[in-house]
């Protein structure tokens, strides 16, 4: 049985959407960046950045003059897209990402010359291979005594 406030047939739906785009209730996160998961193994590390609605095209990985690795990107839209208040207005937005940049500092063990990125389902992927660890010598050597 519905609650009381909704006994005329039509009047629930517009209560149903105000209910369902309503925020108020909701914890809001602020968010200024894109969502940065970073991975390590025993050959190399992964950087994963969500990037809803972006492509290659959207991005600019490269390494600073510190050895640093800085991860651009812009959302450019073509004179062929219109922007969203074209289409109507959003009730509720959460990723806009139009302009970001981050600066990362590497680890040591990191090979910078191998580094490599690509987009797929709206995650940037950067591919960071580690140094490669040479195995110690057998420190135990036998000296002969004379």
């Amino acid at each position: 049985m519905l609650p009381a406030r909704h006994t005329s047939t039509n009047a629930w739906l517009p209560e149903f959407f105000n209910d369902f785009f309503d925020n108020r209730y909701l914890e809001q996160t602020r968010a200024t960046a894109p969502a940065i998961n970073v991975l390590e193994n025993d050959k190399a590390y992964e950087i994963e950045l969500a990037a809803a609605g972006m492509t290659k095209e959207d991005f600019q990985v490269n390494l600073d003059k510190d050895g640093d690795l800085v991860i651009k990107m812009e959302k450019k839209l073509n004179k062929e897209e219109k922007p969203a208040e074209n289409r109507g207005h959003y009730l509720r937005r959460e990723f806009s990402y139009s302009k970001y940049q981050q600066t990362m500092l590497l680890p040591d063990d990191a090979q910078r010359e191998d580094i490599s990125a690509t987009v797929e389902n709206g995650v940037l992927k950067v591919f960071i291979p580690k140094i490669a660890k040479v195995a110690p010598e057998n420190t135990n050597k036998v000296i002969e005594v004379k």
